[in-house]
């Protein structure tokens, strides 16, 4: 009997242990694993395919049919330099949407290319660099990266565990991982309105994981600002390292760049 109390109490002990950030650090390499590991870092691109959703208090404003295609690329400095490049695709003809580059974005259409206000880009930037799946793919081991557990609690009936993840430059991601599965469930952030410099809370939901390619990825994804649902979509399928075109992340040949939106 005493030497099981000693077993008991030396583990106590080892669980007793473990820091705030060794427990963070544990926690997002448990969830690396879950998502594919060496496969999951190895992702160059990804094509999914579903209906998006648009809302806007709390009202659904539009619906389409939407293709995203995804390439990563490489870049020295991934703490403010952007390592993506993103073609989003709508309609029954997937003919019209928009086109994402590492420091531009353009609205494309028939009519030509207009480029997205300077506001709507920066929010978009930095929402991917804030992104638990981005950050994992591409600025994991980022100098000053730091992960820190708050400990666990339970989401929606799950049990889940909580971590923090700063950068260097103290942007803070709250990240909630399911204790069983150990995937992301969701993630929250503050951004500054550039216009009303009130704090905006971003909150994304993540569910309905599948596998694709030795990946999983979440065929669900729901978007929230200030508790009002603005955007949502369904994929139906997922495809991981497809032989895709420079030509798709990049404008159509002669196409005609229009001018901003007036603001």
């Amino acid at each position: 009997m005493t030497r099981w109390l000693l077993i008991i109490l030396a583990v106590a002990g080892m669980v007793r242990a473990e820091t705030r950030l060794e427990r963070g650090k544990r926690v997002v390499d448990e969830c690396l694993a879950a998502l594919g590991g060496p496969r999951f870092l190895a992702m160059q691109n990804r094509v999914e395919t579903g209906r998006a959703y648009s809302f806007y208090r709390e009202k659904l404003q539009g619906l389409s049919i939407a293709k995203i295609y995804t390439r990563y690329t490489t870049v020295s400095d991934t703490a403010h330099d952007l390592a993506v490049r993103e073609r989003e695709l709508f309609g029954k003809k997937l003919d019209y949407g928009v086109l994402f580059g590492e420091t531009e974005a353009y609205d494309v259409t028939f009519r030509g290319a207009r480029p997205l206000p300077a506001e709507r880009f920066a929010r978009y930037k930095e929402s991917t660099l804030r992104n638990i799946f981005y950050i994992l793919r591409v600025r994991l081991r980022e100098p000053g990266m730091v992960y820190e557990s708050r400990g666990a609690d339970v989401l929606d009936n799950r049990p889940v565990e909580i971590v923090d993840i700063s950068d260097a430059d103290n942007r803070i991601t709250t990240v909630y991982f399911d204790q069983t599965t150990k995937l992301p469930t969701r993630q929250v952030f503050t951004r500054m309105d550039p216009k009303t410099r009130e704090k905006d809370e971003e909150v994304t939901l993540f569910s309905k994981y599948r596998e694709a390619g030795g990946v999983q990825w979440p065929l669900a994804i729901e978007r929230r600002r200030n508790d009002e649902k603005i955007f949502e979509i369904f994929a139906e399928s997922v495809e991981i390292n497809k032989n895709l075109s420079d030509e798709l992340f990049a404008l159509p040949s002669g196409a005609k760049i229009l001018k901003p939106e007036e603001r």
